[in-house]
């Protein structure tokens, strides 16, 4: 059997998940002050003073600490389910959807949320490994449930899950820095 590993943002899609959830989620005016409210976090985050899992943590902390879980679940399931599809690449997802085809064990390894990942996944036969929110008392804390599944923890995700002697052939597709570790697994690898 060969295994087929594939980013998510910027491998599957056209655009990032994250930034168009975000709009998504909240009205304009939230949207709006909560991204004001996140501009110092970013600042640091480029200037390379803070770690991308802080960054990312502050900003869920900005748009979602207190909000009811399942009215983020629900939100993240719409999104999943209505908006999804429209930012897929549709070339790259049929060279998934061949290797489904081929009988390969395909898995998305993404550092997007697995509130919005899992229906869309489970919808088209997926497997994924996946940053989780944390929910304490059926509320959003900003904090993360799991290490954010980027860089060398995408490894880490894949080698925990996986036994890699198992598979003949391992075939990465990843777009950025954050898919370098994981596309170092590979015996093909493909970066967009």
């Amino acid at each position: 059997m060969n295994l087929a590993l594939f980013d998510f943002d910027g491998t599957l899609t056209k655009k990032d998940s994250l930034s168009e959830f975000l709009k998504y989620s909240v009205n304009r005016e939230k949207y709006l002050l909560s991204m004001f409210k996140f501009l110092p976090y970013f600042i640091m985050y480029k200037l390379k003073l803070l770690r991308n899992d802080i960054s990312k943590e502050k900003l869920f902390e900005t748009f979602y600490a207190g909000m009811d879980e399942a009215e983020f679940k629900q939100i993240s399931s719409n999104y999943s389910l209505k908006i999804l599809d429209k930012l897929i690449n549709k070339d790259r997802l049929e060279i998934l959807k061949k290797h489904q085809k081929n009988g390969d064990r395909v898995i998305i390894v993404s550092a997007s949320m697995k509130s919005w990942l899992q229906p869309w996944c489970d919808k088209n036969s997926i497997e994924l490994l996946c940053t989780e929110l944390e929910f304490i008392n059926s509320k959003i804390t900003g904090k993360f449930l799991t290490k954010n599944c980027y860089g060398d923890e995408k490894v880490n995700r894949i080698k925990k899950h996986l036994n890699l002697e198992q598979f003949n052939t391992i075939y990465v597709y990843g777009d950025s820095a954050g898919d370098d570790a994981m596309l170092a697994l590979a015996d093909k690898a493909t970066k967009y």
